[in-house]
Order: structure tokens, then sequence, then C-alpha cells
């Protein structure tokens, strides 16, 4: 797995609270271009809250999101990110197919060829979805689409919240495969994930995020040498997620 060393986008001094909660505090997140970055935490985390606040589908209260240094506008920002919330269910009464050609034409997406199209169709498995409205999908099914849906998006940089909720573990296996691919071909992908496995799988480096603190940023042997000790090199993620946050 690698990645370029080019920071595309910094993220500085982020803070978010709600009322009297802090959701995040003071985060700062650097991430490189064509690099698949895993933003791992528990539940209450603030995993959620960050990529809102990046996307802009939620104010923060301080911080600065910039790119070469210069703070983006909104536009800008629109034109750089796409953001797949998890747990939405659109267009309940539309098919599939509806749904990924309203998706793409209201985007305006470029990458929406139509041989692009069908090998993310075969890829996902959803010729036999086709025909079948959105809210009559599985939770598995309903995630695969839209995941095609946001792979043809335009934008460079793809924040994706729990990409692997709802999949079995051949179903997970292949959308790790295929978000590898997209990163390859130069995709930025953002991802925040639960299954520690999972990210291990698909992720270059990682955010680990605790009490809306960033706790770690890096590699995992980056992340192991933080933690420290003659056996550091040894440690998987799980381990090093447990002690440092």
């Amino acid at each position: 797995m690698a990645s370029s060393d080019r920071t595309l986008l910094r993220v500085t001094g982020l803070t978010k609270r709600y009322r009297h909660v802090t959701a995040l505090r003071d985060v700062g997140v650097g991430v490189r271009t064509g690099e698949v970055l895993g933003l791992i935490g528990p539940n209450g985390s603030g995993k959620t809250t960050l990529l809102e606040c990046l996307a802009g589908v939620m104010p923060s209260d301080a911080g600065t999101i910039a790119v070469d240094g210069h703070a983006i506008t909104p536009d800008e920002r629109a034109s750089l990110l796409f953001y797949l919330p998890d747990a939405i269910a659109p267009w309940p009464a539309e098919t599939v197919r509806w749904a990924l050609d309203f998706a793409t034409g209201f985007f305006g997406s470029t990458k929406s060829t139509p041989a692009v199209r069908q090998a993310l169709i075969r890829r996902l498995d959803l010729e036999p979805l086709l025909n079948v409205a959105m809210g009559a999908l599985s939770k598995g099914q309903r995630k695969r689409a839209l995941l095609a849906m946001a792979l043809l998006m335009p934008q460079p940089m793809l924040l994706l919240d729990e990409p692997f909720e709802g999949l079995d573990l051949r179903q997970s296996r292949d959308v790790a495969a295929l978000l590898r691919d997209h990163a390859r071909a130069g995709r930025t992908l953002f991802l925040s994930i639960h299954q520690i496995h999972e990210a291990a799988r698909v992720c270059d480096r990682f955010v680990l995020l605790s009490l809306g603190r960033v706790c770690g940023e890096g590699t995992l042997e980056e992340l192991a040498a933080l933690v420290g000790g003659r056996e550091s090199g040894t440690l998987d993620l799980e381990q090093v997620f447990l002690a440092l946050t």
C-alpha cells in the first residue's frame, strides 16, 4: 500500500461543541493525495462529527481546513470532497438504476462513463438490484448501491462513513479491494471505520480518535513506535489502538 507524501488537505485546530459537550477538541489531521486514511475510534469518539465538519454538513466552532496552505471556500470544498454518510436511505420509492442516474446527473460526474459504471455495477454485484426500489433493499444491498454512487462522483476525495457496515465477509473483502484500486488510480479516501480488521486490510495510514481528540496519526509502524517498548514492531492495529486510546 503506497500513497503520495503530498498533503492534499490539512485540518488544524478543529473544534465542535454541542452546548456543554465538546465533540471535537483541537483536532489536527493531514490527508495525503491518493491514500486510504482510516479514522478509527469507539462509538461516541467524534468520527462522524469530524467527517460532517470536513464536508461542510455541520459548522465547526473553530479550526481551519486548508489546501496548499490556504483555507478553502465552500465552493472549493464542494469541488474537492464528496461525503457519503452512514445509515441513509434516500429515494426509497425509486429504483437503484434511477438513483445512480439521478446522482451522477445531479453532481455532473465525468467519471460515469458506461464502461466505468458497468464495471462498478459488476464488482459490487448490483446487476440483480438495478430494478429494485431503494426502500426494498437490505442494509448491505443499500450500502453497495450508495458506494457505487459515491465512487462515480467527480470529486478527487471521498469521505465515507462506515463503508463496510452491513456487508458480509466476502462483500467486505471485495469492497476493500475495490477501494484500494481507486486509491491506486489516484483517488483519496478518508474512511470512518469501527471494524479494526477491515481498517488494517484497506488503509495506508490511520487517525486514532478518542473522546474528540486525536491520539495518534500515521502508519501502523509509526503508531506502534509511539507505544514504545522492544516489541512495538510486533503489535497489530488492535493492540496499538488499545494502547494509545
